[in-house]
């Protein structure tokens, strides 16, 4: 028998994602991907796979896997989780074996919102349009276009680079959903449809994220903002990360699995350095937003990105067989 997955239990949403599908926004196809993209290159370094290997994002509760075949899986799973593996505890941030008939318990995120299990080697998939990225309203990508069902079986190209006693020390832990500073934005584009009156109260307000907020974007509550220009502009470009106010004037948060074009003035566009930790963000989370410069930007970019790819090199280099 092949070696894969037996899913037991999904999990509230278990999806598969990698880096993203990009190249295609021109044609209404967004890049989805890993909402916290630090905790799934971490999962992947920790393994030894490519940077771009698809693992399984969990959302607030995570799945239930029974490992069938006759070979051995190493794993591992990042993000604050609490999981088992034989209902015995066990920390995420490890390299881990799952032996054949074994069953792995991600239980719920302690923290955030999003973990990630990437195994040795990757799951068994067919890319679409060059990712394996769950885009779920067009269906693409993924395990059948969709998120993780009870009975799926999740078939794994398992690594031979390790043996089964081996295992990774403890790692440190970087959770950015445990930060507590403001989300860190770039005003506009079309912070001239607000005045000054506006944008004051938009860096000021404690912001909510609600329940009706997914992958393709966080709706927030809060006091509303008014326009001076109206809440309709000629539609455009949506990044991730375009604050769009609309006309209840409550702001939405474009993320991973966002419309490519829309109609309501974008007041400002979270930096890339803080996408990760607002990829954490749940419903009741709360949060306030705070102006830096383009050129500030790109500078706590390249210092998080250096940072970032120093420690992945080191875990790559320990996931190499002795």
């Amino acid at each position: 028998m092949n070696n894969g997955f037996e899913v037991l239990s999904p999990g509230l949403f278990t999806s598969l994602q990698d880096l993203g599908r990009f190249g295609f926004e021109a044609c209404g196809v967004p890049p989805s991907g890993a909402m916290d993209e630090m905790s799934f290159a971490i999962a992947n370094a920790l393994v030894g796979n490519d940077a771009n290997t698809g693992a399984l994002e969990f959302t607030l509760t995570g799945a239930t896997l029974r490992l069938i075949g006759s070979s051995p899986c190493i794993f591992a799973v990042t993000g604050d989780m609490a999981l088992t593996v034989d209902d015995i505890a066990v920390a995420p941030y490890h390299r881990l074996t799952l032996l054949p008939g074994s069953t792995l318990r991600i239980t719920r995120a302690l923290s955030g919102a999003r973990g990630y299990l990437a195994v040795a080697g990757g799951f068994k998939v067919q890319p679409v349009m060059g990712s394996v990225s769950t885009l779920m309203r067009a269906g693409l990508g993924g395990f059948n276009g969709r998120q993780l069902q009870k009975g799926d079986w999740l078939a794994l190209n398992l690594s031979s680079s390790f043996t089964p006693d081996r295992c990774s020390k403890p790692q440190q832990r970087p959770m950015p959903q445990r930060e507590r500073r403001p989300i860190r934005v770039i005003a506009g584009p079309q912070d001239d449809h607000f005045d000054a009156q506006a944008l004051g109260q938009f860096l000021s307000n404690e912001y909510r994220v609600s329940e009706q907020s997914d992958r393709m974007g966080y709706r927030l509550t809060g006091d509303p903002l008014a326009h001076s220009k109206g809440f309709n502009i000629i539609s455009d470009a949506i990044a991730r990360g375009s604050i769009q106010i609309p006309g209840n004037g409550q702001p939405i948060v474009a993320m991973n699995d966002r419309q490519t074009t829309g109609g309501y003035p974008k007041i400002a566009t979270v930096i890339r350095a803080d996408l990760a930790r607002l990829g954490q963000a749940k419903p009741g989370d709360r949060l306030r937003f705070e102006t830096v410069s383009v050129e500030k930007a790109e500078s706590l970019w390249a210092g998080r990105q250096a940072l970032l790819d120093a420690w992945l090199n080191t875990l790559r280099e320990a996931a190499q067989p002795a």
